[in-house]
């Protein structure tokens, strides 16, 4: 079985977090996370209205992607603008202050995957509102149900 990155990431989420509600994104050393860069997704928050922009979107997760996303506000792709599953995800995150670890079906060109794991963690500048989303995604293959290595 390959690493659980989702496991991973969010216990480097509590670490850096301490006894806070959440950390900040000065807080994540890209250095101590060098294995899960790939998989990670920054995304900025807007409120009024609240919207999502892909700010960093890892290398593994482009390979898997239908295109790159970067700098795109989620309300301009439309299969992931509300409703959707990605859009409820986000912003559970955002009411919920809290991670949230969901599986996603898969949806683009590589045919050997079934679903996502993915874990979506607050980060907070001012330790209260949240400002960016870090996200971590992992694909299981259909034929055995692991992560590609």
């Amino acid at each position: 079985m390959g690493r659980d990155v989702i496991r991973e990431a969010e216990e480097y989420w509590n670490s850096i977090r301490g006894a806070r509600l959440m950390p900040a994104r000065a807080d994540i050393v890209p250095e101590a996370i060098v294995k899960l860069l790939p998989n990670v997704i920054l995304m900025d928050v807007s409120r009024d209205p609240l919207n999502f922009r892909y700010r960093l979107i890892g290398t593994e997760i482009e390979r898997h992607s239908a295109g790159n996303h970067t700098g795109k506000w989620i309300t301009d792709i439309p299969e992931r603008a509300p409703p959707s599953n990605v859009w409820d995800n986000l912003q559970a995150v955002i009411e919920e202050r809290r991670p949230s670890t969901r599986s996603v079906p898969y949806v683009g060109r590589h045919q050997d995957f079934i679903t996502t794991r993915q874990i979506t963690m607050p980060l907070s500048s001012n330790g209260t509102d949240i400002d960016m989303l870090f996200l971590v995604i992992d694909y299981i293959k259909k034929n055995i149900g692991e992560a590609p290595s």
